[in-house]
């Protein structure tokens, strides 16, 4: 099968620790496209950014959709146009974040959350409740970074993190985490094996349900909200 996963900010470097996160994940014979935008902010970090990357990143995905693309991943936590991507893909589209948040309830009875700024926060608790897991999330965590210090300085972005996934266990009752930055992906195994507790990467969730969507012969309805926008 093809999957196209997209980063929708700029960042290239970003996109590549994207992309080999997605190859880890991806089970054999699944043909990976990994890309973002050009023009698009470097990172998403509140409304604004998410509305301003939206649309080249809609572009990218019908691209995608003409070369063969089955399947796509969006790649930035906050599911930006997430609806609009399903209007315009046949192809089953996955948030990071739904996916994220999917794979918590199945495997946890309770989870948090750990973003970056405390800006996403709110942002995030909208989307837990928008996907049904207000009750089992105990908690959206910020550790009060920005996207790009996540590569500028891995040391202490991975040292802050550590330490609000502890915070998640000790003090929310966290039985899982949920890595809330796409930024994040490679730390998940190192922060998993020193918290002792799931600790959830949503590129690799999202690629993994992507491939059970496209096995399963699953695409998109048409038939109502999610239908081809009208051509005007």
């Amino acid at each position: 099968m093809r999957l196209f996963v997209i980063n929708p900010n700029s960042t290239a470097a970003m996109t590549a620790g994207i992309r080999r996160a997605a190859e880890r994940a991806a089970a054999p014979g699944t043909v990976l496209e990994v890309a973002n935008p050009q023009g698009t902010p470097v990172s998403i970090e509140g409304r604004f950014d998410e509305a301003a990357a939206v649309p080249a990143m809609l572009a990218a995905i019908q691209m995608a959709e003409a070369r063969g693309a089955e399947g796509h991943v969006i790649a930035c936590f906050d599911d930006p146009g997430l609806g609009a991507a399903r209007e315009v893909a046949s192809g089953p589209v996955v948030g990071i974040c739904e996916a994220g948040v999917r794979v918590a309830t199945m495997i946890a009875a309770r989870f948090s959350i750990v973003t970056t700024l405390g800006r996403s926060v709110p942002v995030i608790e909208d989307l837990v409740e928008a996907y049904g897991a207000g009750r089992t999330c105990r908690r959206v965590r910020s550790v009060d970074l920005p996207v790009l210090a996540l590569e500028e300085d891995a040391a202490e972005a991975e040292r802050r993190l550590a330490a609000e996934i502890a915070r998640a266990r000790d003090h929310d009752a966290a039985e899982a985490v949920v890595l809330g930055c796409a930024g994040m992906t490679e730390m998940a195994d190192r922060l998993s094996a020193e918290a002792g507790l799931p600790v959830i990467d949503g590129v690799r969730a999202a690629v993994k349900l992507a491939e059970a969507l496209v096995g399963g012969g699953f695409r998109t309805a048409k038939g109502g909200s999610y239908a081809f926008p009208r051509k005007k």
